[in-house]
């Protein structure tokens, strides 16, 4: 076991101990949620609950709304910011957060790592101790930052909320190999608050396993894409308690058409059930997929603590 999945396997009582220090948003304030990477994709899954909870919300990358803030909320608009970034020291992510700052928008910050530039130049900040031996892939600490952004969004998060998602990577562990083996189309499937955690999924296989994947809204995947499914395709469905039905039917037809599909919290070649609401149900799948990460590059000989082209923390001169 390398220290990738250490991390993603000792990650769960880091869940346990997140202080939120009662932070938490403005209900009649539109709040943005910035982050670049994996933190955007995070971000896309934090802005979906928190547009389920009554708070206006939408999730920018960092740079977009350094850059042309208007492109993405009315400049009418004066909304809060939300800013994740584990380091603390993202580029654009901290240049987000000073512009917004000059424009007299309040900042809070999400980070796993203290005293930094991020930290600096929020109004408020919310620390979570990630994984010690966490590398380059973030893992354990994109799962803190959902946390956190779940719990800012009024969502409880409990420590059944972490036992189910414990006991959903164990049932999921012995499956994986042989559902990989021979695969190499990957897609990754979900819908409202686990679209996000869908591209961050695909993001996640595309940094340790260097293979093209893509992730989409599951009803929209027959507009197109679909046209892609073949018996080298392997779907990761992040099933959406509200809309089961339909998207069942559409795993019944990848399947028809040589895809395997891993069906978490619904049918499929691999099914596997989630316990806990659909609220908390994008944090309680993200280990599975971080998991799946791990043992594609595996099965092609990559060792994901050293992924291709890539750094810990992106900052540009």
């Amino acid at each position: 076991m390398n220290a990738t999945e250490r991390g993603i396997r000792e990650q769960f009582p880091l869940w346990n101990q997140v202080d939120m220090q009662d932070v938490h948003p403005d209900p009649e304030t539109f709040t943005v949620v910035v982050g670049c990477g994996t933190s955007v994709h995070i971000a896309d899954s934090i802005a979906a609950s928190l547009n389920a909870n009554g708070v206006f919300s939408r999730a920018v990358a960092g740079n977009e709304w350094t850059r042309r803030p208007q492109d993405y909320v009315p400049s009418s608009i004066r909304p809060n910011i939300l800013a994740l970034s584990r380091s603390g020291e993202s580029t654009e992510t901290v240049a987000a957060a000073i512009e917004s700052r000059k424009n007299g928008l309040h900042v809070t910050a999400l980070t796993c790592a203290e005293e930094t530039s991020l930290e600096k130049n929020a109004d408020e900040t919310v620390l979570a101790e990630t994984h010690a031996e966490e590398g380059i892939v973030m893992t354990a600490s994109a799962s803190l930052m959902l946390l956190m952004g779940l719990r800012y969004a009024g969502i409880s998060v409990t420590p059944e909320t972490t036992k189910a998602a414990e006991e959903l990577l164990d049932a999921a562990d012995p499956q994986l190999k042989a559902l990989i083996e021979g695969r190499s189309h990957f897609v990754f499937l979900g819908a409202g608050a686990l679209y996000g955690v869908a591209r961050e999924g695909s993001l996640k296989l595309q940094e340790m396993s260097l293979s093209q994947t893509e992730a989409h809204h599951p009803l929209e995947y027959r507009h197109g894409p679909i046209s892609l499914i073949d018996d080298s395709s392997l779907v990761v469905f992040l099933y959406h308690p509200d809309t089961l039905e339909e998207e069942s039917i559409l795993a019944k037809d990848l399947i028809g058409k040589g895809a395997r599909v891993l069906g978490i919290g619904g049918p499929g070649t691999v099914s596997l059930s989630v316990k806990e609401g659909g609220d908390v149900r994008p944090l309680v799948v993200l280990p599975v997929l971080q998991l799946f990460g791990e043992y594609v590059a595996r099965s092609k000989g990559l060792d994901t603590l050293a992924p291709r082209h890539l750094t810990k923390v992106v900052t540009i001169a």
